[in-house]
């Protein structure tokens, strides 16, 4: 069953290496999400599975590898202690970005505290087969924690990703107050349209989290909210 979940922002902005000079407008967020995962490794866990948002949906197994090329850092981490496959082994291939940020938030805790695999989730994938994918990852094993990556809208302003859009404000209001709390219910009635509309990157992984949830019993709180750049992060703990 799950025992404790943490939700952090997936930007790669978040790794001081890609910010560069604008690191430090992170920092705080990053704090929180070092608290997050410490929360995590609190609870003792027997399985650790990070999920996040992704074009194509996979599953990875542990010492799967993530890298920062694509943002012009040559930075590799690795998704819990691992080896490479071997030769010939069939392995999904690299980290998405959202995984790949969860990767490094775990290398820079220091992760060892349990196995870790990551699961990609389909960002269009719909509220009740998130739902479903969720109790299945609670049942994996009898202490399981979730690592969940995603964003809020990148709505918020002019200058944001998506432009400004007015419903992106209360959107992000209601689920970071979900989050917050532990919400199951309202994170489940997230409405997967408009929060493809208002271009929502954590929807999907945060159902999945709610689905994961149901009949846990667990109390959130919320350790981060803001919208830097005109996106929505927040970072929160449920145990």
């Amino acid at each position: 069953m799950l025992v404790a979940a943490a939700v952090c922002p997936c930007p790669p902005l978040l790794v001081p290496e890609v910010a560069a000079g604008a690191a430090p407008e992170l920092g705080a967020a990053r704090d929180a999400c070092a608290d997050a995962v410490g929360v995590l490794a609190a609870c003792r866990p027997d399985l650790l599975v990070v999920v996040g948002p992704a074009e194509d949906p996979c599953v990875y197994r542990q010492g799967a590898v993530g890298s920062f090329a694509g943002f012009g850092v040559d930075l590799s981490v690795r998704l819990g202690p691992g080896e490479p496959a071997e030769p010939g082994e069939r392995t999904p291939q690299e980290l998405p970005p959202s995984l790949t940020v969860g990767a490094w938030l775990l290398e820079r805790a220091g992760w060892t505290d349990a196995p870790v695999e990551g699961l990609a989730v389909a960002e269009e994938l719909a509220p009740r087969l998130c739902a479903d994918a969720g109790g299945e990852l609670a049942a994996r094993a009898a202490r399981v924690a979730l690592l969940v990556m995603g964003d809020g809208s990148a709505c918020r302003t002019i200058k944001a990703p998506g432009y400004l859009d007015e419903r992106a404000a209360s959107f992000d209001q209601v689920a970071s107050a979900a989050l917050g709390t532990a919400d199951t219910h309202t994170l489940l009635g997230l409405d997967d349209r408009l929060a493809y509309e208002l271009k929502v990157a954590g929807r999907a992984p945060w159902q999945v989290l709610a689905g994961a949830a149901r009949g846990a019993e667990l109390a959130g709180r919320l350790l981060y909210e803001d919208a830097p750049y005109g996106v929505g992060y927040f970072v929160s703990v449920w145990s």
